[in-house]
């Protein structure tokens, strides 16, 4: 059973600061691309950032330069240090990650999701 736990959302000032953190846990065999989406009310879930096994990363263009994914493979965790928030940055986001497991169909690669974690910008 393999399960994506996020933490550190919370109500931030604009301007503020968030770290979210995710780990992965359970019968985990190798962790490939790990990202974060979020979603906004009445919005379609967007990519936010993503991060290769090698540290590579991708970002949506809203927030380059101030958001930053890394990730420890050996804790199997990612995090999202997000600064100069804005109220435009208000969503639930979520962890998501390519990950080989063991299931009843032998090894098997498969995508995961958290169950999401609320971050609101707001004064």
């Amino acid at each position: 059973q393999v399960q994506l736990v996020e933490s550190g959302g919370g109500l931030v000032q604009p301007g503020g600061s968030l770290t979210l953190s995710c780990v992965a846990s359970g019968t985990i065999y190798g962790i490939y691309t790990m990202a974060w989406y979020r979603q906004a009310p009445g919005k379609q879930r967007e990519l936010v950032a993503g991060i290769t096994r090698a540290g590579n990363a991708n970002y949506e263009d809203s927030v380059k330069g101030r958001f930053s994914i890394s990730r420890v493979n050996a804790k199997n965790t990612v995090a999202l240090q997000m600064n100069s928030l804005k109220p435009e940055d208000t969503a639930v986001y979520y962890c998501t990650a390519d990950l080989s497991t063991l299931t009843a169909s032998g090894f098997r690669t498969m995508n995961y999701w958290g169950q999401g974690t609320q971050v609101t910008v707001s004064s």
